[in-house]
């Protein structure tokens, strides 16, 4: 069996962490594509102009394969490497985690600087809340109206979340389905005639 469910954030959350004079504010995000990314960096970059640095990791797909860390002009492998170990060790997916730094005027050294970012990142997941989510397939079907009541009722016999329906002569619906049982679903539509069944992504 696929492995079917990973853990996220719920919503934003917010973290702080001192040492030397310097600030590090933590900001924990529940994202779902790179897009979504640049514009929480860019809106961050714009909040906190005067910031020394903004340094960030994050992780994507249930798979958890698409990551980056990015230490921001801190040396290498002391900010964005430590961020992203504290995704890690949650074994969190579809989340950033930005960590602003404000210079306090003394150095922190590199063993000072991971620990930081390391802190910082920490914070801002103990103040959030992580939920297990669930990878669903989504598919579009297309049937006549007169099959309208056997559709229906694997729609409700399997639980199936409906994304969008059009109930005309010629009756559309995209619904989405736990992956572990997509196979399964499909089985079922694909035994009523003149149905047609299409694959249109994971979410």
């Amino acid at each position: 069996m696929f492995e079917d469910t990973y853990l996220t954030i719920s919503k934003p959350s917010e973290g702080v962490f001192k040492d030397k004079g310097s600030k590090f504010f933590a900001f924990a995000f529940p994202v779902t594509h790179e897009e979504e990314i640049k514009k929480l960096l860019a809106d961050l970059r714009k909040e906190h102009f005067n910031a020394r640095h903004h340094c960030y990791a994050f992780r994507l797909g249930a798979d958890k394969q698409a990551f980056r860390a990015n230490d921001d002009g801190e040396p290498a492998y002391t900010a964005g490497k430590p961020i992203l170990g504290q995704i890690q060790s949650k074994d969190l997916t579809n989340i950033l985690i930005v960590v602003v730094r404000y210079f306090g005027g003394t150095l922190l050294g590199v063993g000072g600087l991971i620990s930081a970012y390391k802190l910082a990142a920490a914070a801002a997941l103990q103040n959030s809340i992580i939920i297990e989510k669930t990878v669903n397939d989504i598919y579009e079907i297309k049937f006549d109206y007169l099959q309208m009541n056997d559709v229906m009722k694997i729609i409700k016999d399997e639980n199936l979340e409906i994304c969008s329906q059009n109930f005309e002569l010629n009756c559309s619906l995209s619904f989405s389905v736990r992956k572990n049982n997509s196979n399964k679903v499909f089985e079922q539509f694909s035994k009523i005639n003149d149905l047609k069944i299409v694959f249109t992504g994971s979410c």
